[in-house]
């Protein structure tokens, strides 16, 4: 188990009868109906909220404040995570919080009927002072918290309130309350393998990638995982092995689902894309020779050359799992960018990938970072086995809190909460839009 480096031992050790002492009480809280909403006043003066109103101003640092540095894999999460569910009690006994009126998009400068509600539901969750009072005015005390509300939910922090914003604000009290415990579940559940006092963390929800090393974050990544009809699965393993200039080898799955129908549209596509057929002895098929109208080409093994077209694009990082899934660099960078990034076939694409795997190779002599380069910029297909294995965790985390004061939140875009309203991204099983006749340009990948 991974232990937070932050406290002493005797603390740690307090803070684990702490959540062990408090974790089936917290669910026993809860109430058969909601109070009155006349409650909000002795909600923002309860006891529980510690501390929430001493971090607001009206210049935004509270979105700087989100980030942390302790991982989401860690016994303070577990520590922090009960003491929110056992604030999150306290809001739910208390009526839980407002819907925000939805209708108009809210921003700087604004003044609406909607703004003192607003107020009301930012001050109840600890983005806003309380003290900041009732007006219809968006100013710049509501603007900090709907900034400081969104980048807790992983939304764009442009203090605009719209779609997206009103999705996560309108979820009741109750049904974060129950995320929260789901996700305590889990996490649990996590902590009781063995981490690594070195590791990767992949948070499927999040599409987002820690690296960890002695109880702190030493990088973090944005990544692109499965969408909802080819998800990426929660794993444990160890990196063992990295590809420079890797080949892309496709698996039965893409072979069937994708190239056949495309091979059918347009029989040029596998030589646009720098695809080759191998039979099971090493020989190359010719594309002409192959039946598209059935699933004959499955026998076959399709390989991608190394190339900036490639669906790997730089690296491929290796883990043995029985799911056939890794992770890789891409040629579509500009998918990281994107709000929702669940857009692979179930392997996980890295943003910044060499400033990780130059940590990762980092114990093996004569591959420091200029090395790793030049072999890249050279296209020369090199292999790097890693001394030391690093483990890698891909998780399923909606919900998690590294600070007590700080609660995150993520779309359950696998429908894994037990509420549709959790998973608000309403996206669907479709695979390769907009780009249906050359997913691989997009670095679609997968198993």
């Amino acid at each position: 188990m991974t232990i937070s480096h932050d406290a002493p031992k005797g603390k740690r050790l307090s803070r684990r009868r702490f959540v062990l002492g408090t974790a089936a009480a917290s669910a026993a809280l809860l109430p058969g109906a909601a109070f009155a909403q006349n409650a909000l006043g002795e909600l923002l003066q309860a006891p529980t909220r510690g501390n929430w109103d001493d971090q607001f101003d009206t210049r935004g640092s509270s979105v700087r404040e989100v980030a942390s540095n302790s991982p989401v894999l860690s016994e303070n999460t577990v520590y922090s995570l009960q003491e929110a569910i056992n604030n999150y009690v306290a809001i739910v006994q208390r009526g839980g919080w407002p819907m925000v009126p939805q209708g108009e998009t809210l921003k700087l400068g604004m003044q609406s009927q909607a703004v003192p509600v607003l107020r009301q539901r930012l001050a109840i969750a600890g983005d806003m002072a309380s003290s900041a009072g009732a007006s219809p005015a968006f100013d710049t005390y509501v603007d900090a918290g709907v900034k400081r509300f969104q980048a807790r939910h992983g939304l764009p922090a442009d203090g605009v309130v719209s779609d997206h914003t009103y999705k996560a604000m309108n979820v009741a009290a109750d049904l974060r309350l129950g995320q929260l415990q789901t996700n305590l579940q889990r996490l649990s559940e996590k902590l009781g393998t063995e981490l690594g006092q070195r590791f990767v963390m992949v948070n499927i929800p999040a599409a987002s990638i820690e690296a960890a090393e002695n109880g702190r974050i030493v990088q973090r990544h944005t990544a692109v995982v499965g969408k909802v009809d080819r998800q990426t699965p929660i794993l444990d393993s160890r990196i063992t092995n990295l590809n420079l200039n890797p080949y892309w080898h496709a698996p039965a799955s893409i072979v069937r689902k994708d190239i056949i129908p495309l091979m059918q549209k347009d029989p040029t596509y596998l030589e646009r894309n720098a695809i080759r057929i191998f039979d099971g002895n090493g020989q190359e098929i010719p594309p002409q020779t192959i039946d598209w109208n059935t699933e004959e080409a499955v026998k076959y093994l399709f390989r991608q050359d190394p190339g900036k077209i490639n669906a790997m694009a730089s690296v491929k990082i290796n883990f043995p799992n029985p799911h056939a899934v890794y992770m890789h660099d891409t040629p579509q960078q500009s998918l990281f960018s994107e709000l929702m990034r669940f857009e692979s076939s179930g392997c996980v694409r890295v943003q910044n990938v060499r400033d990780l795997i130059v940590w990762l190779a980092r114990d093996v002599p004569g591959w420091d970072r200029q090395r790793i380069e030049q072999v890249i910029a050279a296209r020369e297909r090199q292999d790097i086995d890693l001394l030391n294995p690093v483990p890698v965790h891909f998780i399923y985390m909606t919900a998690w809190a590294t600070d007590p004061t700080v609660v995150q939140f993520r779309d359950d875009i696998y429908h894994r909460d037990g509420s549709e309203q959790l998973a608000m991204s309403e996206l669907t099983a479709t695979a390769y839009a907009p780009d249906q006749q050359n997913p691989y340009a997009r670095g679609d990948d997968g198993y």
